[in-house]
């Protein structure tokens, strides 16, 4: 009888995702009752919540090592989408498309860093798949915080502080991600601290350019899609001048596109 008791609360990774997902939700609910400076604490909270429950959710596959940035896009999630809608307008009708993209979203992430802790140990099947849906997942985020950055028009310096601070991480998983190693190597450190800066260096510039929050958002968005497709493509060995040139042009029609789109004045 104590057996199948003890066997009982053994409970598998996937109902732990379930767990995971419907807790964070129900957190995120919780937010939604709060006023003010409150509201922000709460966001925070709920984004320590989601580091412990991913912890928890992960733990068999987690270690002492580089593999524990698998908990950096989780809480920077949560990050972004606490800080989005605290910009919407308050209403159930923008609260519910919000809760079920956060959902689905954690849910994505569950099973995602699920693969690269499996993966850092030993090859699997869907790591390919699981780094696509990571890839896409980090420039989600990114819009996000960037759009929250740029909504709280904050003092030059603090703004490319805050980008620099928001980028790092982001780099550093992504960058991690490639290649999936038990110890961070001193390259993807490398990278993630040269591609933060620029990213720092172009919120100094366009600060002072006169453009939407949604169009420098998704500015910011192509910069680590950029530079981040770039160092994964170095990391992995496959830099060649068609894949450089692809970036680049990507870049360069959305730069094009930003300086279209800014509201000069004479």
């Amino acid at each position: 009888m104590f057996k199948k008791f003890t066997r009982a609360l053994r409970l598998s990774k996937r109902r732990k995702f379930v767990i995971t997902s419907l807790l964070l939700v129900l957190g995120f609910i919780g937010v939604t009752f709060l006023d003010g400076q409150n509201r922000f604490l709460g966001i925070g909270l709920l984004a320590f919540v989601t580091v412990i429950l991913f912890f928890w959710s992960l733990a068999e596959g987690l270690g002492r090592n580089a593999i524990l940035l698998v908990l950096v896009l989780p809480m920077f999630f949560t990050l972004g989408v606490g800080l989005f809608w605290f910009l919407l307008p308050a209403s159930i009708f923008s609260l519910l498309p919000v809760l079920i993209l956060y959902g689905a979203g954690i849910y994505a992430l569950c099973l995602t860093t699920n693969i690269y802790t499996v993966s850092a140990i030993r090859t699997i099947a869907l790591v390919r798949a699981a780094k696509s849906v990571g890839f896409v997942l980090v420039l989600f985020t990114s819009f996000l915080l960037f759009d929250a950055i740029l909504s709280t028009r904050l003092n030059v310096f603090f703004s490319s502080l805050l980008s620099f601070a928001v980028a790092f991480p982001l780099f550093l998983h992504g960058l991690w991600a490639t290649r999936l190693t038990v110890e961070l190597e001193k390259s993807v450190l490398t990278y993630s601290l040269i591609f933060s800066y620029m990213v720092a260096a172009i919120s100094l510039s366009l600060y002072f350019w006169p453009i939407t929050v949604i169009v420098g958002s998704l500015f910011f968005t192509v910069v680590v899609y950029v530079l981040l497709g770039l160092g994964q493509a170095k990391l992995e060995g496959k830099l060649f001048r068609q894949t450089i040139r692809e970036y680049l042009i990507v870049g360069i029609l959305v730069f094009l596109a930003l300086v279209i789109s800014a509201h000069w004045r004479g």
